[in-house]
């Protein structure tokens, strides 16, 4: 058969989707089934005086409402943070309670007071309308650079200040000198700002209990259903962790929004027992605009310094993080070791130093958004890059292929060692770039460029240079750096008497073609057809413990340990091969889905060797019988993906209009399984980054009110917004996965974001323009043109 790896087959699953037979957690409904809807706090930041639930509960149809009051005699204490960062003087990182339902006091707009449940949902909607709550208003702080000031108002009053943690990486002095020393330094003051990510399926959450078994099942639309489990039972609901059933369906998107352990999943499983029903939960539109982990939001001051060849000689950045109102799970590591980290970048920047510091406000936990942390490094680097070489007379191209570090295969040669603490795997960071600008014939385009400007258009060219981490690195690493977690992942594969094959994966899918591009791995392996492959995720009692989907893990991780467990099929096979034909082992070679004698053609099939291992009347002795192997993979390090993105812009400077022209991309993301997903993949991400830019924003006002939390208001990128992108990719494999695979998920988002403000930026510049903060919408250029006008 032909081999499948390399194949753009197209997507098993999507029959499903498309004909609308998709199952999600809102599509499940259960025998008595309950509804379950959120009394959420109107106020960014008041004390809870009084809940009265008299009227609510007085409905016919309501069959309980419960209070934070509730929550607190039960004596649960909220969901817990999963990443720990201390202070740089060693104090331990400020961890407030994240209460299922507060019972004192709110300090975001959204918080959950109440929980009606009803015998449907518009009866749950209609009383909680009748829910009356007490507030006492207080002052709130949004603004995390305000939020440290003295006379700030407190989010928590058990973190000073309202500091979670002061986070530093680098050599500070060894920087410091580097800079005194610098003959040009670039500064840049940069807010990469909130987003919000708006997954096309809300999320959903179904509790259920079974008295007569004492065990207790939920549905929940999640990225990592294993963690959940491990999460709720262990820390929020203590419940032995043998008696949760955990089952995450087809999700509807998710770009790290579903990674965390929400506190309606715990809510509404410990409601399944109280009222000895199931209890669902779906968040309307309003609510996850309110309520699901919002993205980015730090204030940077970054400086680079140069000496008079133009050599990066040093970086400094400074950066206060918004972690909004609570910790969530996995927030305290997104502005640290998946930033910090990222800021070596592409260059051989011999002195960096980052200094970050995690602040609560009175605004929507922030968590990991797509990229998590490594769009922001590359933000300020990649602006940095451009602005430095407009300081400096140069052409952009030319500084950054000066700085760049040298190619390496981390084979004959090592892993490149950054200053912050990383050691890349493997990379020719030249290539990608110099094919980018040979795909959008740079000579010519500069020359239109220049006539364009001649004739009052401006038309400008940006660019971005990233590199990112993947498949998040060894357990005992990231344990060391605060993860309470190992970041390995699972995988069974399980051969049946008849040759067909069942996979179960920890890693989840919610968009990335998981049950295609692990069928091809596997079929192309094991020499079968991908119609002979099944792929089971989302499921905690089919599948061994695992730790989901984030990161662009799934492949170079989950796909490692489906490889483990191939070897092992592979090498019992071999065995019963042996036997069979009458061999050596040795002897014996395994290609194209069948065992042979080497140097004969006496043969055994992949199907043979199945019923042999099921039926096993003629089989090696002392031999187990079966052909099912389970695996664990805990990665060597992380992966390294990286690329070039080139965005052409043109800017109506009447109205500070931008529009997208091109986009050309030339991405590095080791072996590629399928290039229709991994295109489809670039596609999205650059999507994304492009609505970051231009039109994106979460708004807040002084008092804490989210002022445009809908899609009335919220402007993502429309299908005419964007051009067609044009794509390519090169090739240098992981040294140290078994696929060489590295992570595409997020590379589109990463490097696209810089590329289109650069663009706008070089489109402007000859009007005075020196910098923009996003997003670029029209008011906001407008603005900044006529303020450099004005300055001239």
């Amino acid at each position: 058969m032909s081999k499948l790896i390399g194949k753009s087959v197209k997507r098993v699953e999507d029959k499903r989707f498309i004909t609308g037979k998709g199952r999600y957690t809102d599509d499940i409904v259960l025998p008595e089934m309950t509804y379950a809807y959120i009394v959420r706090s109107p106020y960014a930041h008041a004390r809870i005086k009084k809940v009265n639930t008299k009227e609510a509960e007085a409905i016919n149809g309501v069959v309980t409402v419960f209070t934070g009051k509730d929550i607190q005699a039960a004596g649960i204490n909220g969901v817990p943070c999963g990443w720990q960062v201390d202070f740089k003087n060693g104090d331990t990182m400020k961890e407030p309670p994240h209460p299922l339902l507060v019972a004192d006091k709110v300090r975001y707009m959204g918080d959950a007071v109440a929980v009606v449940i009803a015998e449907s949902y518009v009866i749950a909607k209609d009383a909680a309308e009748l829910v009356e709550v007490d507030y006492d208003v207080l002052e709130a702080v949004v603004d995390a650079s305000l939020a440290v000031k003295e006379n700030a108002p407190q989010v928590h009053e058990e973190a000073p200040k309202n500091m979670a943690f002061d986070w530093g990486l680098g050599d500070k002095d060894k920087t410091d000198k580097a800079m005194a020393q610098a003959q040009h330094i670039t500064t840049l003051n940069i807010i990469n700002q909130r987003v919000i990510p708006n997954a096309i399926e809300p999320r959903s959450a179904i509790g259920q209990y079974e008295e007569a078994y004492d065990k207790y099942t939920l549905y929940t639309s999640s990225q990592n259903p294993h963690l959940i489990r491990l999460l709720m039972s262990a820390f929020v609901l203590g419940i032995p962790e043998h008696k949760v059933h955990v089952i995450s369906p087809d999700v509807g998107g998710g770009f790290g929004s579903k990674i965390f352990h929400y506190t309606e999943e715990a809510l509404v499983t410990w409601c399944a027992k109280q009222v000895k029903r199931p209890v669902k939960w779906t968040a309307e539109r309003s609510e996850s605009f309110l309520t699901d982990g919002q993205g980015r939001d730090h204030i940077t001051k970054a400086e680079m310094g140069f000496d008079k060849e133009g050599n990066v000689v040093g970086l400094r950045v400074y950066t206060y993080a918004n972690l909004g109102a609570y910790l969530s799970t996995f927030a305290p590591c997104v502005p640290t070791y998946l930033h910090g980290t990222l800021l070596q970048g592409l260059y051989t920047t011999p002195a960096i130093y980052v200094d970050v510091t995690g602040v609560f406000t009175n605004t929507t936990p922030v968590d990991a958004y797509r990229g998590a942390g490594r769009p922001e490094a590359t933000y300020l680097l990649e602006r940095l890059m451009d602005t430095a070489a407009r300081e400096l007379n140069m052409d952009p191209t030319e500084l950054r292929l000066k700085n760049f570090i040298p190619p390496f295969d981390g084979l004959q040669q090592p892993g490149y060692q950054t200053q912050v603490a990383l050691q890349y795997d493997s990379g020719n960071y030249h290539a990608v770039l110099e094919r980018a600008l040979e795909m959008i014939d740079y000579p010519s385009l500069r020359k239109e460029q220049q006539h364009a400007l001649s004739q009052g258009r401006y038309v400008g060219i940006g660019f971005s240079t990233y590199i990112e981490a993947c498949g998040i690195a060894p357990s005992a690493v990231v344990g060391a750096l605060g993860a309470r977690a190992g970041l390995y992942e699972s995988a069974q594969v399980r051969v049946q008497p008849t040759g067909k094959v069942s996979v179960y994966v920890g890693s989840h899918s919610h968009g990335q073609g998981h049950e295609t591009t692990f069928a091809q791995v596997v079929a192309d392996k094991l020499g079968i057809n991908l119609e002979d492959v099944e792929i089971v995720h989302g499921d905690s009692e089919a599948v061994a413990f695992g730790m989901g989907t984030y990161g662009s893990r799934s492949l170079a991780v989950g796909g490692s340990a489906i490889m483990k467990s191939i070897d092992k099929i592979i090498e019992k096979g071999s065995k019963i091969a042996a036997h069979k034909l009458e061999a050596s082992e040795e002897d014996i070679a395994f290609e194209d889905g069948k065992w042979t004698v080497k140097g004969t053609d006496k043969s055994l099939s992949f199907a043979d060797m199945a019923l042999t291992a099921y039926v096993p009347h003629d089989y090696p002795a002392g031999l187990e019988p079966g052909m099912d192997f389970s695996s664990f993979y805990d990665p060597a390090n992380f992966t390294y993906p990286y690329g070039a993105h080139i965005a052409v812009v043109e800017v109506d400077t009447d109205t500070g209009q931008v529009q997208l022209k091109r986009f050309i991309a030339c991405d590095d993301v080791g072996n590629v399984i399928n290039p229709m997903i991994v295109d489809g993949q670039i596609h999205g991400g650059i999507a994304q980054g492009v609505g970051q830019a231009l039109f994106e924003v979460a708004s807040y006002d002084e008092n804490g009110q989210l002022t445009n939390g809908s899609y009335m208001d919220y402007t993502m990128p429309r299908a005419d917004d964007l051009p067609s992108f044009e794509v390519d990719r090169k090739v240098t494999p992981c040294p140290h996965n078994p696929l060489g695979v590295k992570g595409a998920g997020e590379a589109g988002t990463i490097g696209s974001t810089p590329a289109v403000v650069n663009a706008v930026v070089d489109a402007l510049s000859s009007l005075g323009v020196k910098d923009l903060q996003m997003p670029l919408t029209p008011e906001n250029v407008w603005t900044a043109i006529q303020q450099a006008q004005s300055e001239h």
